[in-house]
């Protein structure tokens, strides 16, 4: 995209309060799962009782006997294809032979009344084998293990070798090598999954199910009814709360299964905190050993890394997960020796998949740790050693590819060094309130990329029609996942067409009012959405020119657009005007504006999909306090730097840099769902801590703007590296304040309370 006059903007880079703002706040916005009818009926979905077993067979008879049951539905009752899946469709829609997992489902239920379908659930008996529970990933890729799928349980493996790894280790001067261990994380959104669908008389199928690819779901249901999917209609958004968790299916296909079944009335799902806590995806917990050279002047010479995935039962995105972070491995940094493995493994512990962050969060724990350790073995300041080490634009990436675009690590670092945490951290670090409490100032930086990668489709697409009142209608597949992209495509739109921002409507997430523009996921809805709805734009203007130049009889040359209208000489038109003109001549008022993501010409050798073109950056600085009695972390402040390219909505970075940084704590400190032989121990919010407010520490947000030509206006994303180096940087404080090196995520009390302890015992028996 062309350069643009930055100083001659009016929307672009301003603080425009979000479109959907008020709607949301007073609580008038009702999300899919606030719905309710007369003539409703609850659905409800039976899970296996067991994590791992055959099922010999399934009696639905007393079930379907209670009154108030419309129907119950097993594996026999679909008509399609009995699976789904992003990439691999593995996962049964209703299982039929074996369960391998407790989120597992068997049967539906359609009654009039919750109750009675929970009722009914209970009168499903279902009779089991029991097989062996795999629930360690290691223990998984051992030969003597149970395959849990045909092919074994290695979903996934890549490896990236550059250099001559051994020789480098050999010529280091100082080796680091550590095992790191990360959590299985809740993506803890207010609306758990849930929604309802209704069949009309015509056979035409309506599914409100909040997603994050309408289009795709569609897709997804289509094939499982083996119905045509121009008689679906997916309405995926608003959605409250996803990060990645209802990328993937979740209640979609039951929905249409069920009104398929129930005679035109509309059948409601909406999973208890409970039922999403088991049948939900998770964040993929990793083992990543990491061993890292470098020579005395902190140059880095190597970087080997081992990462393990337990991905669950089933592949849903695991596989895209550990390639990027392999990807991402060695952060964003020149080191010409690397040798990086991963693998994705089944296991019975539920199911993981996206999440914010896509398998970067977890690596970039080891990277970063060990580039602090290095410096510290140096006496080296740590941000010198990074600034030393990071790659720029034209530079070559430790995974062997050079980066085109625009890279911002180095100013998000100088930004760090200037920082007033930063430079007065001696300062703050001294200002406790009690002597047994410590304080640690520390950073990290990391990087994350933007779109799909090598090998998948990566398209945009907006429309914009002109509206009787002369208003705009942008309307864009990319959902409204809750981070404001509706507002940075209404203010693009507003930019181009040289409108007040309030004469723009947008519509998101709509297969029957919106074209397919791609997921909203991968960082990418405000790049990839923005350049589409940028491509729209001017095709909107052709069509007001044009026909203003007809209507007033003058070339096309003679008009001009004004602000919220078109003007030649003494003549002006307002938008309603034209409008009025196209619908009395029956003229299209409908424009279309497509882009395609730009990728890397050359895929990685066995890298999966790697590497991405663009890239988003990020640094953060962060002081915490830790109670050396309880072994109990506060985080007292955070400074995040992000390099968004040019930034859209100010007010709408702060709110993503923010809430990064606090779903980043809740990973670093709290948040850990615990399995122990394919059974949930944590099952609700009762035993899952999460951030609040309490624990929401002072964050300031300064971004640093490494322009991205080919993105609107200058952007690129930003979505999900803004909670990703904090966690390493919480880790390197702790250690900043009590000499205690955390490997192990969460950092709970319990585990900062056993590494003091253990520190102190190494202290003394290095004094005897």
């Amino acid at each position: 995209m062309e350069k643009n006059n930055i100083e001659a903007l009016n929307w672009v880079g301003k603080r425009v309060k979000r479109i959907d703002g008020p709607e949301k706040v007073t609580g008038e916005l009702k999300y899919m799962t606030d719905y309710q009818f007369d003539n409703m009926l609850w659905g409800k979905v039976l899970r296996a009782k067991y994590p791992h077993a055959k099922i010999k067979s399934i009696n639905t008879k007393k079930a379907e006997q209670l009154s108030g049951v419309v129907t119950v539905l097993t594996h026999q009752d679909i008509p399609g294809f009995n699976g789904f899946g992003i990439v691999i469709p593995d996962q049964p829609v209703l299982c039929s032979k074996v369960v391998r997992c407790t989120a597992d489902a068997i049967a539906l239920v359609a009654a009039e009344t919750q109750e009675i379908a929970e009722q009914a659930l209970e009168l499903i008996e279902v009779d089991y084998e029991l097989l062996e529970v795999i629930s360690d990933a290691e223990q998984a890729m051992s030969p003597a293990a149970l395959n849990l799928h045909p092919d074994g349980n290695i979903h996934s493996h890549v490896k990236i070798k550059n250099g001559e790894i051994d020789q480098a280790f050999q010529e280091a001067d100082i080796i680091v090598e550590n095992t790191f261990y990360s959590p299985r994380q809740m993506h803890a959104f207010i609306e758990t999954e849930g929604g309802w669908g209704v069949m009309d008389e015509d056979g035409s199928i309506t599914i409100r199910c909040p997603g994050q690819y309408g289009y795709r779901d569609r897709m997804q249901i289509a094939r499982a009814l083996a119905y045509n999917p121009e008689r679906i209609r997916v309405i995926s958004s608003p959605i409250g709360g996803a990060f990645g968790g209802k990328d993937e299916i979740t209640v979609q296909i039951y929905l249409a299964l069920l009104a398929m079944h129930t005679n035109g009335r509309p059948v409601k799902i909406h999973y208890s905190r409970e039922e999403s806590v088991i049948a939900g995806i998770k964040r993929h917990p990793f083992k990543v050993h990491m061993k890292t050279a470098a020579k005395k002047d902190g140059t880095l010479l190597a970087n080997e890394v081992r990462a393990v995935a337990d991905t669950g039962a089933y592949a849903s995105l695991g596989g895209a997960v550990i390639a990027l972070a392999i990807e991402h491995s060695c952060g964003p940094y020149k080191i010409p020796n690397v040798n990086l493995e991963g693998f994705c493994v089944f296991t019975n512990n539920g199911i993981a998949g996206a999440f914010r962050g896509f398998g970067v969060n977890q690596v970039c724990m080891g990277i970063e740790t060990h580039l602090d350790m290095i410096a510290e073995m140096l006496c080296m300041d740590p941000i010198e050693i990074r600034k030393k080490n990071v790659y720029h634009q034209g530079e070559t990436s430790s995974v062997g590819h050079i980066v085109k675009t625009s890279v911002g690590t180095f100013k998000t670092l100088e930004t760090a060094e200037n920082c007033d945490l930063w430079k007065n951290r001696e300062k703050y670090k001294a200002d406790v309130s009690e002597p047994w409490k410590k304080r640690g100032v520390a950073l990290a930086t990391s990087f994350h990329g933007i779109g799909m990668g090598i090998g998948l489709p990566d398209y945009g697409a907006a429309a914009i029609e002109l509206l009787p009142d002369g208003k705009f209608l942008v309307a864009v597949g990319c959902e409204e996942i809750g981070g404001g992209n509706g507002t940075v495509y209404a203010q693009i739109a507003a930019e181009i067409l040289k409108c007040d921002i309030s004469q723009i409507k947008v519509v998101q997430g709509d297969t029957s009012k919106t074209i397919d523009g791609g997921t909203v996921t991968a960082s990418r809805s405000t790049y990839t959405g923005g350049r589409a709805v940028a491509a729209a734009a001017p095709n909107m203007l052709k069509l007001l020119t044009e026909t203003a130049a007809e209507m007033l009889e003058v070339p096309v040359s003679k008009v001009e657009v004004n602000p919220n209208s078109i003007a030649s000489n003494e003549s002006c038109l307002t938008y309603k005007s034209i409008f009025d003109y196209l619908y009395q001549k029956r003229k299209q008022t409908r424009v279309e504006g497509h882009f395609s993501l730009p990728k890397e010409k050359k895929e990685i050798e066995g890298s999966g999909g790697a590497p991405h073109h663009i890239y988003g950056y990020l640094t953060h600085v962060v002081m915490v306090e830790v109670d050396t009695l309880t072994g109990e972390t506060d985080v007292l402040r955070v400074v995040s730097i992000p390099d968004a390219g040019k930034v859209i909505n100010p007010q709408g970075l702060e709110g993503q840099a923010e809430g990064g940084a606090v779903m980043g704590i809740g990973y670093t400190l709290y948040e850990d769902v615990l399995i122990e032989e394919g059974y949930h121990k944590t099952r609700n919010f009762t035993d899952y801590i999460i951030p609040t407010i309490r624990e929401t520490p002072l964050i300031e947000t300064f971004p640093v703007e490494e322009a991205e030509h080919s993105g609107p206006f200058g952007a690129k994303g930003i979505g999900e590296v803004v909670m990703i180096p904090i966690i390493p940087a919480i880790m390197s404080a702790i250690y900043d304040a009590t000499g205690a090196r955390i490997k192990h995520l969460p950092a709970t009390p319990e585990r900062v309370f056993n590494a003091l302890k253990a520190l102190k015992n190494e202290n003394i028996q290095s004094a005897k």
